[in-house]
């Protein structure tokens, strides 16, 4: 056993892909993602002939965003949005959208990997230095998140939860940090279905090298539900996105010089039925106690 594989074994450690990727390598860079979001982009309405911009890249990865935010809503009491929580907030670009376009009292980024909290601050220095009250960046676990109980009205995370290594305690976290009333959203991608499909997995680490690597983890999308409806959250709802997502990216980075192939593979993946993405939410019962 490595020194790498003893640090991984703890609760809250950072992956050794993830502490790659996110860190020297620093995805965000890379020419599939602009603009400082890294997420694949919800394409609806984006120029659905001709080659795709720079600038059609920018605004799927924004509108994902406000997907996601939209499924919030207000709570369940019909209150204003109040205090929310990105989990796994990368360069904090999600969360200043957040806060410019949606009511929010404040928003507080949290994010495992450092380096990653350190480009948050340089790219958002403006608003910090402006309002700092409205913005908060923590370093956190997903599965062990360091915040009281009951301290967001709103929990959301965009394409992060495909790192998380224990869903299980990711949804246990939701439950606690939300306050009665609260809302999560998780926008990810997943295997289809309830059930846990090993020729999925192998398939996919065959195909796309951010399953072999070990980067993302391949596990069905009820494993992200199931775990949130036994924390206790209800009114938990899975919506595939995979057709306002894989098709338009893939017609983005049919325009790119990648030098690799495999991210073309999201798409055939997709349409073969082995992976796809979800946009899962659920509430915290207004009579749930702490």
């Amino acid at each position: 056993m490595t020194a790498d594989d003893t640090e991984e074994t703890r609760p809250g450690a950072v992956p050794s892909a993830v502490r790659a990727v996110y860190g020297p390598d620093d995805l965000s860079s890379a020419p599939v993602f602009r603009g400082g979001f890294i997420n694949f982009g919800y394409w609806d309405g984006i120029r659905p002939d001709g080659p795709l911009t720079v600038e059609d890249r920018v605004r799927s990865e924004r509108q994902l965003y406000r997907r996601v935010l939209d499924a919030l809503g207000p709570d369940g009491n019909g209150r204003r949005r109040g205090r929310a929580l990105e989990v796994g907030c990368g360069l904090g670009v999600g969360c200043a959208l957040a806060l410019e376009e949606y009511p929010y009292d404040s928003v507080t980024g949290m994010d495992i990997h450092p380096d990653q909290l350190d480009r948050a601050r340089r790219a958002n220095a403006a608003l910090l230095a402006g309002t700092p009250w409205r913005l908060r960046l923590v370093r956190g676990a997903a599965e062990r998140m360091p915040f009281d109980d009951a301290e967001f009205d709103q929990v959301y995370s965009v394409e992060a939860a495909q790192h998380f290594r224990d869903l299980e305690a990711f949804a246990r976290g939701c439950a606690r940090v939300l306050r009665p009333g609260g809302r999560a959203a998780v926008a990810s991608f997943f295997v289809p279905g309830d059930e846990t499909r090993p020729e999925a997995a192998r398939e996919l680490a065959v195909r796309l090298d951010s399953f072999a690597s070990g980067l993302d983890v391949a596990r069905p999308v009820g494993a992200l539900t199931g775990a949130l409806a036994a924390a206790g959250l209800a009114d938990v709802r899975a919506v595939s996105l995979g057709a306002s997502v894989w098709p338009g990216l893939d017609r983005y980075l049919e325009g790119l010089h990648l030098g690799v192939s495999w991210p073309r593979d999201f798409l055939r993946s997709y349409r073969d039925g082995l992976l796809d993405y979800y946009l899962v939410t659920a509430d915290r019962p207004t009579d749930q106690r702490n």
